[in-house]
């Protein structure tokens, strides 16, 4: 990863915390700086970080660097509320990741998901392109419908609820850098179950949102619970199968943030069914939710596929991790609270990020040709 590339994205993942405790600054009523928030983390930074790691180069290509400038064109847009501005960028962008994908991929119709021979890693990874640039059109549609012509009204499609959705494709690439770090499958058994991970993953959480569309908050406990084994599924398998290299700490931390946000998730949902739901309980359970899931189990997978070229790093890792733990679990669920917090919270996370993105490589002959060896057929099995 070149240097201003790691420059610029400290300072959009940065200041996207930072937008999530303006409110002690400005009041939401009169700027509500969530969008910025989602945005600059989920579409800004993650995104472009999946269309550079598909394209697999050193430097942005001139198609990523354009992603980049255009995805914060959006994410401009969409919080300032240019409407026609933001679905314009929003097709623009998903054709731009539907040409990466189908350069890299080499199909437009991606049956290479439907596939038994395709291995688990490279379906995660189509699907998170494929899931982008899907969301990325439709989000043109909703806002069409919702801000000019009001053809259709589900109440919780609303336009910040469905730009959550961003945060999927890169949830996605991340469990594909997961699977392509384990083992070879050695048994019919491991095979079915890395694939029913996928199915299970990828289909849960699309069912899991029509079920939130229609209020149906039962179907959301069972498909939430469905996530929540699929999840622990995978962490089994990587326990069990993934190499032995300093990624592993990182990742197997991230997806036990993982498991806290399906846990989390779980509960909000029966908290909103019973008559506790009021503000003192809920809020809290779900800006830790949140917090988990954007700034614990994403930021992991990114930082390990933004630097996949340069593991080992010089890095303490149970020091990072555990920095990485007390930012996100404690300093900042107390930050959206507690404005003092909310600066300890930031500047946490900014030294986080400069250690995860900045420390230099080791120069380790022996385990980079280990990693080389290993890497190979796992990458070739499922």
């Amino acid at each position: 990863m070149s240097t201003n590339l790691k420059y610029i994205l400290w300072l959009m993942m940065t200041s996207a915390l930072a937008c999530g405790f303006l409110h002690h600054v400005v009041a939401p009523e009169r700027i509500n700086f969530e969008r910025l928030h989602i945005f600059l983390f989920n579409l800004c930074s993650g995104c472009t970080l999946l269309v550079y790691y598909t394209e697999g180069e050193h430097h942005l290509s001139p198609r990523s660097r354009l992603f980049l400038i255009l995805a914060v064109s959006f994410a401009l847009s969409a919080f300032l509320h240019w409407y026609l501005a933001a679905m314009c960028l929003s097709l623009a962008l998903s054709w731009i990741v539907e040409k990466v994908r189908v350069a890299h991929f080499g199909s437009v119709v991606p049956r290479a998901l439907f596939t038994a021979t395709e291995p688990v890693s490279r379906k995660f990874h189509q699907a998170a392109l494929l899931c982008l640039s899907i969301g990325l059109a439709m989000s043109s549609l909703v806002m069409l419908n919702s801000v000019y012509l009001h053809w259709w009204h589900i109440e919780k499609l609303k336009l910040d609820t469905f730009f959550l959705g961003f945060s999927f494709p890169v949830s996605l690439i991340s469990m594909s850098v997961i699977f392509s770090l384990m083992q070879r499958s050695k048994t019919n058994f491991i095979k079915a179950l890395k694939e029913a991970s996928f199915w299970v993953i990828n289909l849960g959480v699309i069912i899991f949102f029509l079920f939130i569309l229609a209020n149906m908050f039962h179907a959301q406990v069972v498909m939430s619970s469905s996530l929540f084994v699929a999840v622990a599924c995978v962490f089994w398998l990587y326990w069990r199968l993934g190499i032995q290299l300093q990624q592993k700490a990182f990742l197997s931390s991230g997806i036990l943030f993982l498991l806290i946000t399906s846990i989390t998730g779980i509960a909000y949902i029966l908290l909103l069914m019973s008559p506790y739901y009021i503000p003192q309980y809920s809020q809290p359970l779900l800006r830790l939710h949140a917090f988990t899931a954007l700034y614990g189990w994403n930021l992991s997978g990114l930082m390990v596929i933004g630097r996949h070229g340069d593991f080992p790093l010089q890095l303490h890792s149970s020091k990072i991790i555990g920095l990485h733990w007390l930012t996100v679990l404690v300093l900042c669920p107390l930050g959206y609270f507690l404005p003092f917090f909310a600066l300890l919270a930031i500047l946490s996370y900014a030294v986080l990020l400069w250690m995860l993105l900045f420390n230099q490589g080791t120069v380790d002959e022996t385990l980079l040709a280990r990693r080389q060896e290993q890497l190979q057929p796992a990458q070739a099995g499922r």
